[in-house]
């Protein structure tokens, strides 16, 4: 019976792949330690096994970040390749599933002090890293500058919500400023670490109305995670819970989760254009350096 679903599923996604142009996806938590990683990894483990190129663009310097998930080492970053010290396919980790990681937190943090050409050797990184990729996920940073201030509304943007009042509390703040910041109307929604459906459910509705009442912004369910030992077990592993224990209550979560997003309509757009394109507006926001190299750490 459990073979049938995961069978199910997995031809679900290759349908959806299957049809689907490239896209980028956001994903962000707010604050660190709530999920929103282990779900990035997971997304690009069940894109990867239903045959697609993932490319996850990790913004994060924290101990729990995707390269760190993974248990893959780090000898260096896109930071690295802007000052022209190693290229883009020397800095690319390679995970799972055919997976792809680019770390990227030093270079995104930095960006306000990069001149002109290393602005333009970023761009190009970019560019080139992503150019044959189906699906780039973004790890999105929750502090500083990220790919998140720079997404405009039509752009997929994934809110890992966890479902305890701090949690709540912290994801309604976020959502505030995403608002006021750059008008969006609309997120995506994951709901972690709940006993049912049902809590999950009832969390959504409580924020959906609030966010629609007080923010004017609609709120889309895309799922829930379980609680489940088996997907902190396979963090402790460095894999994702689809591979290590493909039958847990999380993996089959997570595929629901991976075909919800691709079925959303009108929000994916093809990757590598509009992967450019967030880019160039998160420079924008970020003054420049003076056109003599600039000192980055």
């Amino acid at each position: 019976m459990r073979s049938d679903r995961m069978n199910d599923q997995a031809a679900g996604l290759r349908r959806l792949l299957a049809r689907s142009s490239s896209r980028v996806v956001t994903v962000v938590g707010a604050r660190d330690g709530l999920g929103a990683t282990s779900i990035v990894v997971n997304l690009a483990a069940v894109l990867g096994n239903s045959g697609k190129e993932v490319l996850v663009l990790d913004e994060n310097l924290t101990h729990d970040n995707v390269a760190n998930t993974l248990a893959l080492k780090v000898r260096h970053d896109l930071l690295n390749v802007v000052r022209g010290e190693t290229t883009w396919q020397e800095v690319i980790l390679r995970g799972p599933q055919g997976l792809r990681v680019l770390p990227v937190a030093r270079a995104i943090q930095n960006l306000s002090r990069l001149d002109v050409n290393q602005r333009e050797r970023l761009l190009e990184s970019l560019s080139a890293a992503s150019k044959d990729m189906d699906v780039v996920l973004v790890d999105a940073a929750r502090a500083g500058h990220s790919v998140c201030a720079s997404l405009s509304g039509d752009e997929p943007l994934l809110l890992v919500l966890n479902a305890t009042s701090s949690g709540i509390t912290e994801s309604y703040t976020l959502l505030k400023q995403m608002a006021m910041h750059n008008g969006r109307q609309a997120f995506d929604i994951v709901v972690n670490r709940v006993d049912s459906e049902h809590e999950a459910l009832a969390v959504f509705d409580n924020m959906a109305g609030v966010a629609r009442r007080h923010l004017q912004v609609h709120l889309e369910y895309l799922g829930h995670i379980p609680v489940d030992e088996k997907l902190k077990r396979a963090t402790q592993l460095g894999r994702p819970v689809i591979e290590a224990f493909p039958a847990a209550p999380s993996s089959y979560a997570i595929r629901e989760i991976a075909q919800g997003l691709l079925r959303v309509p009108g929000k994916m757009e093809e990757g590598h254009d509009a992967l450019g394109s967030v880019m160039q507006r998160l420079m924008r926001q970020a003054r420049p350096a003076n056109n003599r190299m600039a000192t980055v750490t």
